[in-house]
């Protein structure tokens, strides 16, 4: 663990987490496990081939993160279920340079279906990875002293919120804020400012930026994003070494306040800062 001087002074106020591979590791295996639970249920329900799911969704998700992170938005679940099941039912596949004519994919299938396979996804994500007991006791002894929330870039905003609730995290959290429902993701700011809106207590003042600090695993994300933000933040540099998940690495265009080894290193370093 490494620490340096706390940005912008100040008392710390409220303290930020990212979700996947900060508060919860998300190894390759486990995040194919989902998505064959989910194949599963979709051939159990709509009559979905497994294997002809499985690649759909696989070349579906190259696309939409191929297509939507350059331009700062996450990737749609429900855009990729209802593609994914045009695709089965004979629609023809774009080209990788073109795009889907969405309006006509989600023809294909009905709102019923998709919200059949969304829900499947949550429950499976909930059921693949059991929550780790030591983080929810870390989250109840610092909402003792500081306000807690999960700001995250995730493309099913249910995932987090069952989750959080099936590991007994939700009342230690005052806020969960989810790229999907903002509409951008971490670095853009509009993640943080929503992030600072969700913190704000009733008819209390505005959160300075500097009273917050961010804690996460993907450098650009949640290092430069924080400060660009105006905000501290903490790097946490272990990661599962077969995650999916998107990540970047130090490039030295952002110094974090802290860097742990391990998300249990927060309280000491945070000791430690006179935090």
């Amino acid at each position: 663990m490494d620490a340096g001087p706390p940005a912008g002074g100040g008392p710390l106020v409220a303290i930020t987490f990212d979700f996947g591979n900060t508060l919860v590791p998300v190894g390759r295996p486990a995040l194919e496990a989902v998505v064959g639970a989910l194949a599963d249920a979709a051939g159990a329900r709509l009559g979905a081939d497994r294997g002809a799911f499985l690649a759909a969704w696989a070349a579906e998700r190259e696309r939409q993160l191929r297509e939507e992170i350059p331009r700062f938005r996450e990737v749609d679940l429900a855009v990729r279920l209802r593609r994914v099941l045009a695709r089965l039912r004979g629609m023809p596949v774009p080209a990788p340079s073109d795009s889907w004519d969405d309006a006509a994919a989600a023809r294909r299938s009905t709102a019923g279906e998709v919200a059949f396979g969304l829900d499947a996804y949550a429950r499976a994500f909930v059921a693949a990875i059991p929550p780790d007991p030591e983080i929810g006791a870390l989250l109840g002894r610092l909402a003792g002293g500081h306000a807690l929330a999960i700001l995250s870039n995730w493309p099913l905003a249910a995932t987090i919120d069952r989750y959080a609730e099936a590991a007994g995290w939700t009342p230690h959290l005052a806020a969960i804020v989810v790229s999907e429902r903002v509409g951008t993701i971490k670095p853009h700011p509009a993640m943080f400012r929503a992030a600072e809106v969700a913190l704000r207590e009733p008819g209390g003042p505005p959160l300075a930026p500097g009273s917050i600090l961010h804690v996460g695993d993907d450098w650009a994300a949640d290092v430069v994003g924080a400060g660009r933000a105006g905000w501290r933040a903490a790097w946490l540099r272990a990661r599962p070494a077969d995650s999916p998940l998107p990540a970047s690495e130090p490039d030295g265009a952002a110094a974090p306040d802290l860097v742990l080894d391990r998300l249990a290193d927060l309280e000491p370093a945070l000791a430690a800062l006179g935090c």
